[in-house]
């Protein structure tokens, strides 16, 4: 999984704050999960059973036409160093750069085809700790989008710990699920389809649809990636290595061994197996509409 020879990169899609410390912010609203779990999990899953009191998924969301979207332009973020495909071949933060670049122009083409606007959302690097408009975000809670401020914060060292914790292969394809599961709903957020109704908790409740959905959104756009001009050709090991990272987070799997044991009844993500056929559905259908959790799981 490389970058296409002539690929510009836009850094200001990405704030840097590593190296910056973090002050706490008073809270307000629920920070939206992807995997970072395990012994961390236990902060996203409050959060995310505070999500799924919310409610189940509101409004249509096979088309995009039933929402209109405003613009937010970027604001520069990262230094110059990562602009060229050499960047984002060599190095792991400029390569996380690529992707976001890629997934957004992905999302901005798909809301365009719809007549809408995309909104651009940034991608926030730290370490240790970073004030974030769902309250002050650390390390320990793994890679997450806020509604309230529209961004996607994510602890790089999270990539190396979702392969010696969490049992993943690794490799660029896992890393760039994890970032597209994110961006997944911040599409969620745009179709207005992270807040209100009603949908239970536990494995077929909100929250897991919620994220079964995103991991959908996240194989649409691995569907598409070569055609956002970023890309070459994701080979069949990259998407092995997307669906092995996204198995590794599955609520099952890190109950068997975070706790000796399962319980469906406090699910937040689902399950490995659901969580590979999200990914996998979005992939091989490549359009969002395929991606409709709301009935039976």
């Amino acid at each position: 999984m490389r970058f296409r020879k002539g690929a510009r990169l836009d850094p200001s899609q990405v704030e840097d704050r590593r190296g910056g410390g973090g002050l706490a912010l008073p809270g307000g609203g629920i920070a939206v999960g992807g995997g970072g779990l395990g012994i961390a999990g236990l902060v996203i899953y409050l959060l995310i059973s505070l999500l799924a009191d919310g409610g189940g998924l509101s409004g249509p969301i096979s088309n995009l036409n039933d929402r209109s979207i405003g613009t937010q332009p970027p604001s520069s973020a990262l230094p110059a160093d990562c602009q060229t495909v050499h960047d984002a071949n060599t190095r792991e933060d400029c390569r996380i750069v690529g992707y976001v670049n890629s997934i957004q122009a992905y999302w901005a083409g798909q809301f365009q085809s719809a007549g809408r606007t995309y909104t651009i959302s940034k991608t926030v690097f730290f370490d240790g700790s970073t004030p974030t408009g769902c309250g002050t975000a650390t390390s320990d809670v793994g890679p997450f989008y806020c509604p309230v401020d529209k961004l996607v914060y994510i602890d790089l060292g999270f990539f190396d710990e979702l392969r010696t914790r969490f049992g993943a292969t690794g490799g660029p394809a896992a890393k760039a699920y994890v970032l597209a599961h994110e961006y997944g709903h911040h599409v969620q957020d745009q179709l207005g389809a992270l807040g209100g109704g009603s949908g239970g908790q536990g494995a077929t409740g909100r929250s897991v649809r919620t994220e079964l959905q995103a991991d959908c959104y996240a194989g649409v756009w691995a569907s598409h990636a070569t055609q956002t001009g970023y890309l070459t050709n994701l080979s069949q090991a990259d998407i092995a290595d997307a669906l092995n990272a996204a198995a590794s987070v599955g609520d099952d799997r890190i109950q068997r061994e975070t706790q000796g044991r399962i319980d469906p009844d406090t699910w937040t993500h689902g399950s490995s197996a659901e969580r590979q056929r999200w990914f996998r559905t979005g992939y091989r259908m490549g359009k969002p509409g395929a991606c409709d959790t709301s009935g039976k799981l």
